[in-house]
């Protein structure tokens, strides 16, 4: 157990020594508002946290680091002493951060001792476990902060300049939620803070509420409808606030020349009109959900209808807005000690949020988690989700869709609907598709598995030479991780694998014969989307860190959404990393368009499937037969691209809806781009990696390279 729990302990520990890892001694010193707290103290307050609560009471014979800590770092602990007011810990240029970092090295050292010592009794264990999650509630914080510091400056810096994107999505459609008895609060045996219980029954009306949260191009028309002028929208401390801050947009909105502009965390972007609002206040959430002939959920509406499994973006996006005001759960009692100022305290004049950010530790958030802003705040990641009563008239003023049941249906329906026809090339796999994917693969023409196989059983062990030992290995869309055996095999040394896939059945199935082969390795499989990587943490003690990400899968991306993904990667595996990437080459056309055109016609089958699949599953009347296969090599994009493409003029009709097809007009497929290793250099060096070794196979040419942070 205490071991777990020091594991647990180091990796939360490093995560924020990463975070703050791209920041100069000057960033780190800045209070950009009284709310805000510079990065400085966030890494000594945390540090403060566990000596104060842990090591200075149950810790035999530690003596405490600098005792005028206790004054500069205490936040709010009234029981504890007075301490260095809020808005003034800007001014702390002592201690300089080299003693802040020797702080928080001489604490882990004692936690340390702590946790390796004899087992902790159920009380101190609750109290490490506290510190955990107060720390990681601090890494959001830190980010939050951070923004809002770059966002004052003129330069609009980038904190990281490859921070994930927020991924754009499809408008939101209202989800029928039946009422009555229901129970709030946190269950079971797991983790909590203290606020979300104790659990208990309430009753709900019937409500209707949104699957995904407003986005800025639905709050770019609350603002040209006027919604910041129209004094009826809104409620009266938030009008008043509103015009006396000259408020026109969220927090961090900007137009120049005619564009609207947000800062991020990658720097100033143009605006994504599909991706989630956020940086908003309470006061501005209520006024457009009135706009939108809306409301708020209630907090209890929200976990209910976040435990039906049918709400996305519910907590890698914002916090969301709830109508409910935050305070005491039937029968709670705050502990008598000094911890209990940690909740109770605050349940007097704000506004209750649930969910999660983009900026939230992985595993941080639950069901059942109650974060608590006031209602003017908006520095933090919040958004809003729209609820309204069970029969109201729908939400039309904003042209919210209602679309088809199912991701599939509503991706089908956009990209048929584009000016470009296109569909996204994960819904090949279907049974019958991964089938015939299996059988591409056999074909003579198809050289790109069986040449990288033949690759990595020939290199393995130099591979293996480039790996740490006690190292961790992190593969990004593991499947089944075949060719991940062959690196097993040559590196003995490796102390941990960390797969990632999106398919939980895939990863189980692997993990499981992995294990009883392996039985002296860590193996942590993570069931998640290795292109979020900023709401994963690493769940192993190992220090180095070694990526994979085999199957040319690179090649799918688009250049920019390359970088990206590489860049995230880079920040997701930290310092003196390695990624081992593997590409498919530039090679001469007849060979590339033969590997997506065989003889014997299974790529075009394969191809056409996607027809077959929406006729099946959306009620669709596509013709095959009327549609060609063409694979084409694109020299402009280094790119091998898949279309269907219209034998004559026709109309289909899919999920109720008509779409027409001219002749000879394309539906895009599949892309693949190809690269040199010169072009495939210089994309890694746009995401901050450095090019180290690299290995080609034979002709017909892939490439495993090693990439070094």
């Amino acid at each position: 157990m205490n071991s777990t729990l020091l594991d647990r302990y180091l990796q939360v520990r490093r995560h924020t020594a990463a975070l703050v890892a791209p920041l100069s001694e000057e960033d780190m010193v800045v209070q950009s508002m009284p709310d805000a707290s510079p990065a400085k103290w966030h890494m000594a307050h945390t540090t403060w946290f566990f000596e104060t609560f842990l090591l200075a009471a149950h810790a035999p014979d530690y003596r405490e680091f600098d005792p005028a800590f206790a004054y500069l770092f205490n936040s709010y602990y009234e029981a504890l002493g007075p301490r260095q007011p809020r808005p003034q810990r800007g001014l702390l240029t002592r201690p300089p951060l080299a003693r802040v970092r020797a702080y928080r090295a001489h604490v882990d050292e004692h936690m340390g001792r702590l946790l390796q010592a004899a087992p902790l009794n159920a009380e101190l264990t609750a109290r490490v476990e506290l510190g955990l999650a107060h720390e990681q509630q601090h890494q959001e914080l830190l980010l939050m902060d951070l923004l809002n510091l770059f966002s004052l400056s003129p330069l609009k810096p980038a904190y990281v300049q490859h921070w994930p994107a927020e991924r754009a999505g499809r408008r939101g459609r209202f989800i029928p939620m039946p009422g009555g008895l229901i129970e709030v609060g946190h269950a079971g045996d797991g983790f909590a803070f203290d606020n979300e219980g104790p659990r208990h029954t309430c009753y709900l009306q019937p409500f209707e509420i949104s699957d995904r949260l407003v986005s800025n191009g639905e709050w770019l028309a609350f603002i040209e409808a006027d919604g910041y002028r129209r004094a009826e929208l809104w409620l009266a401390d938030g009008w008043a606030l509103s015009q006396a801050e000259h408020w026109q947009a969220p927090l961090y909105w900007q137009r120049l020349d005619g564009h609207w502009q947000a800062m991020t965390l990658r720097g100033l972007q143009a605006l994504d009109l599909d991706t989630a609002v956020t940086h908003i206040s309470y006061y501005e959430a209520a006024a457009y959900a009135s706009w939108a002939d809306a409301r708020l959920p209630t907090e209890a509406e929200w976990e209910h209808a976040a435990g039906s499994g049918l709400l996305e973006q519910l907590d890698d996006v914002a916090w969301q807005w709830t109508q409910s005001a935050y305070g005491a759960y039937p029968g709670f009692r705050p502990a008598a000690s000094a911890i209990g100022e940690y909740n109770g305290k605050f349940m007097v004049s704000q506004m209750v949020l649930r969910g999660g950010a983009s900026v939230t530790p992985a595993g941080h958030s639950r069901l059942s988690y109650r974060n608590f802003f006031y209602p003017a705040q908006r520095w933090m990641f919040s958004g809003l989700r729209l609820a309204r009563d069970a029969g109201a008239v729908n939400a039309g003023a904003v042209g919210r869709i209602d679309m088809p049941d199912g991701e599939f249906a509503r991706d089908v329906i956009a990209g048929l609907s584009a000016p470009q026809k296109r569909l996204a090339p994960k819904y090949f796999y279907d049974a019958s598709g991964s089938e015939l994917f299996n059988a591409i693969c056999r074909t003579p023409e198809y050289y790109p598995t069986r040449a990288e196989l033949k690759l990595l059983k020939r290199i393995a062990p130099q591979l293996a030479a480039q790996i740490p030992a006690g190292a961790a290995l992190i593969e990004f869309g593991s499947g089944a991780s075949e060719k991940t055996r062959l690196l097993l095999a040559a590196a003995p040394q490796l102390a941990a694998y960390l797969p990632i896939d999106i398919s939980g059945s895939a990863l189980r199935q692997a993990v499981a014969q992995l294990r009883r082969d392996y039985p002296r390795l860590e193996i942590a499989p993570q069931v998640a989307d290795f292109s979020q990587l900023s709401r994963l943490c690493l769940t192993t003690g190992a220090q180095a860190r070694v990526g994979f990400f085999p199957g040319s899968t690179l090649g799918n991306f688009t250049p920019a959404e390359s970088v990206q993904f590489l860049g995230s990667v880079r920040t997701f595996l930290g310092p003196n990393a390695r990624f081992i990437v593997g590409v498919d080459m530039l090679k001469d056309i007849a060979t590339l368009e033969a590997a997506y055109d065989d003889a014997e016609g299974i790529t075009a089958r394969f191809n056409k499937n996607l027809l077959v699949r929406i006729n099946r599953e959306l009620h669709g009347d596509f013709d095959p037969d009327a549609f060609d296969h063409l694979a084409q090599w694109n020299p402009q994009e280094n790119c091998m691209e898949m279309y269907l493409v219209s034998r004559h003029e026709q109309q289909v009709q899919v999920a109720g809806r008509r779409f027409i097809f001219k002749r000879g007009e394309r539906l895009h497929t599949e892309c693949s781009h190809k690269y040199s290793v010169e072009s495939f250099s210089q994309l890694a060096a746009e995401a901050g990696w450095q090019l180290g070794r690299y290995w080609l196979s034979p002709a017909p040419q892939v490439g495993l390279f090693i990439l070094e942070n």
